[in-house]
């Protein structure tokens, strides 16, 4: 997994005009910089929150994507929720959910 191209790109998405026209005209080209896993450049092309969250995807960056995409803020809240039930704990990243977690 390369959590950190995803990010990467998320945030560009997120603050760079360029970079989005570019996501909107030559997505293949543009993702192609990225060292992106299959799975990674589907949830980020398919808009897929719940999976990009559970694959560690920083709150912030995360919640300017899905206001990108046009989620409302209980949409984004509801499919962080959702993208666990279907895939799973948080894989990595901040929000890594511990199993065991001694003291």
């Amino acid at each position: 997994m390369s959590l950190y191209y995803v990010q990467k790109l998320l945030y560009q998405l997120n603050r760079d005009p360029l970079v989005r026209k570019r996501f909107e005209t030559s997505r293949d080209e543009l993702l192609a910089e990225y060292a992106l896993t299959g799975e990674e450049r589907a949830a980020i092309v398919d808009g897929d929150i719940g999976l990009l969250y559970v694959m560690g995807v920083n709150g912030q960056i995360l919640m300017h994507y899905s206001a990108l995409i046009g989620q409302q803020w209980d949409e984004y809240i509801a499919s962080m929720r959702a993208g666990v039930e279907k895939h799973g704990p948080v894989r990595a990243g901040l929000y890594s959910m511990l199993k065991d977690r001694s003291r």
